[in-house]
């Protein structure tokens, strides 16, 4: 396929103050062959006369207005207008490196379909960047380096939502837009992997993501950490979980408790362990609090790990290392 078409979706909501950057470096792209569908999101601030004018310049921009709310309703009615080969993603107060079209479908194209193209993300704002986001740009950055994004999918989200590019057949065997579930980002993900897509290891920095106190991410309830652990608890019985093996969960702390309220309601059979002392033998959801040490005396265990604290995880994993349990397998960390 020669000069194929490529379609990037963005939603943009409030966001004039960055709109213009992003914009030129879309246009600033070494592949020429793309067209931007842009739907505004109900914005309040001058998003849209800003969208006007750059489509009014460059016929490969196309500007909508959202007839319903939110990402979803706009992610769905930009894919609805595209027309290209390929699919991409970007967010309207980040920016794009040069070459970031041209090497992800270089990527696509050299591997064929069946295949994810992601690039390396550099996080950037107004002052300096917080120690939790480096930290997630470090992680996530060493996962794509390797292509293996999907082999921690459980902690969080394992390709970000504006730096990766499919064929458009196999964005349509994911699901595309189609599900209400938020974070859209992470959900999408969950499909990528379950439609068998392998992720193409990348070793080029192909995405410059913007931090700011008010983007959506922040500031949107859908994007709580609760939201997380619906998704991943959602994901891991349906297509981890293995009902011949006794559920346990590690941690009693807030994303603990949540996943333990959740496989309640879902009535899932499980034992809660922790190495809290002030939290063993206490009930909670009908469910008493076991000393970890008590995971030897449950054969045939599958375990979902919520304990956040570093030093602690590298000790539940030499743990786990000692007893020949497998990564994705017989554990999955939650966090």
């Amino acid at each position: 396929m020669k000069n194929p078409l490529i379609s990037i979706v963005m939603p943009a909501k409030n966001t004039a103050l960055f709109l213009e950057e992003c914009l030129d470096s879309i246009l600033s792209q070494t592949y020429t062959n793309w067209e931007l569908l842009v739907v505004d999101d109900n914005s309040t601030d001058k998003t849209f006369d800003i969208l006007t004018d750059f489509s009014k310049k460059d016929k490969r921009i196309q500007v909508f207005k959202n007839m319903g709310n939110g990402i979803i309703d706009a992610l769905r009615l930009a894919y609805s207008k595209s027309k290209g080969d390929f699919v991409s993603r970007m967010d309207a107060d980040d920016v794009m490196a040069p070459i970031k079209l041209e090497t992800m479908l270089t990527a696509l194209q050299t591997s064929g379909t069946g295949f994810l193209a992601t690039g390396l993300v550099s996080y950037f704002c107004d002052g300096e960047i917080g120690g939790g986001f480096k930290k997630y740009e470090d992680w996530l950055n060493g996962l794509t380096r390797l292509g293996n994004n999907f082999d921690e999918i459980y902690k969080e989200c394992v390709i970000p939502s504006p730096c990766w590019m499919s064929y458009v057949s196999d964005f349509e065997k994911s699901g595309a837009f189609n599900p209400d579930i938020y974070p859209e980002d992470y959900d999408l993900v969950f499909r990528f992997k379950a439609a068998g897509l392998t992720c193409l290891p990348s070793d080029k920095v192909l995405h410059y993501w913007r931090d700011y106190s008010t983007r959506t991410s922040r500031t949107d309830p859908n994007y709580a950490d609760s939201s997380f652990i619906d998704i991943k608890l959602s994901y891991f019985l349906k297509s981890d979980y293995q009902k011949n093996k006794k559920l346990v969960v590690w941690g009693a702390g807030k994303k603990g408790k949540h996943v333990a309220e959740l496989l309640v309601e879902n009535k899932v059979d499980f034992q809660w362990i922790c190495d809290n002392p002030k939290k063993i033998g206490k009930d909670i959801y009908g469910q008493k609090l076991l000393p970890f040490e008590a995971l030897d005396t449950i054969s045939n265990s599958q375990i979902i790990v919520t304990v956040a604290n570093e030093n602690a995880q590298q000790q539940i994993i030499a743990f786990f290392e000692q007893r020949n349990k497998k990564a994705m397998e017989d554990y999955f960390f939650f966090c």
